[in-house]
């Protein structure tokens, strides 16, 4: 490595949650521990992974799965890991402020840290994906974190659809951004395939925001179909260019050094 050049190692994992909390935190800690074991320094989680991607029916008792965000107990045991062992992670949560209800991350630093909240902008409303009925739109505004690594910006699965969020964090000095998603196939049609759409979008938020310097963006995504299907893709700030894309069945640990 080049004199005052810093190596950043990025994973992203995915796996088939099932509806018991107990058993998504455990594959979830296995994978980070897995993902440190090939040398990863952040680490990301993908969205809501605590449960099945509930937003398919609107349903008042899917109410009770939201915690509220101080003494998270999923946050709570990712501070003792990501402390553990030295990585950051971006904790993907239901969370429940007062009256009003938000899907939120919260990242935590290498010595376990909460460095802060950010709660989703944009929410989507449509066939197989209610999430007007569960979140209100995130108040936070988006922002990055300074972690022991890299600055990064965190924004959540339909974020990416809008480039202003993109562009906000960069311009807040992110080098990484990280974009947690639930959904790879549409729940109400699995012959969609809106894999390509995502792709090109998220080249497109790498290609717009390189600054003047040359720094480079990364970008990373991950992307499941429900409960079966895993994909993540890793772009580079060349909008030609793809740093790794994967399809896998489950247990997906994906890194990649910069």
């Amino acid at each position: 490595m080049e004199k005052g050049k810093r190596q950043v190692v990025v994973s992203g994992l995915q796996f088939a949650c099932t509806d018991d909390v107990p058993t998504n935190l455990a594959t979830a800690e296995r994978l980070v521990r897995a993902a440190h074991g090939k040398g990863a320094d952040i680490i990301l989680i993908q969205e809501l992974f605590e449960g099945y991607y509930f937003c398919q029916a609107q349903r008042e008792d899917f109410f009770q799965r939201a915690k509220p965000y101080k003494d998270h107990p999923t946050i709570q045991r990712m501070q003792a890991l990501a402390k553990e062992l030295g990585v950051v992670i971006p904790v993907s949560f239901f969370e429940e402020a007062n009256n009003a209800h938000f899907n939120s991350v919260a990242v935590i630093d290498a010595d376990g840290t909460d460095l802060g909240l950010y709660r989703k902008s944009h929410i989507p409303d449509g066939p197989g994906y209610q999430e007007k009925f569960y979140f209100n739109p995130g108040d936070t505004g988006f922002k990055v974190f300074q972690t022991k690594f890299a600055k990064i910006g965190v924004a959540i699965c339909w974020d990416q659809w809008f480039p202003e969020a993109a562009r906000a964090m960069v311009l807040q000095g992110a080098e990484i951004l990280f974009y947690p998603t639930a959904i790879g196939s549409e729940p109400q049609d699995e012959g969609l395939d809106s894999c390509d759409h995502w792709k090109r979008v998220m080249q497109g938020h790498a290609g717009a925001n390189v600054d003047q310097l040359g720094k480079l963006l990364q970008l990373l995504m991950t992307k499941r179909k429900l409960f079966l299907l895993h994909s993540l893709i890793l772009i580079k700030s060349n909008p030609r260019e793809v740093a790794g894309e994967c399809f896998v069945i489950d247990g997906l640990i994906y890194t990649r050094c910069f």
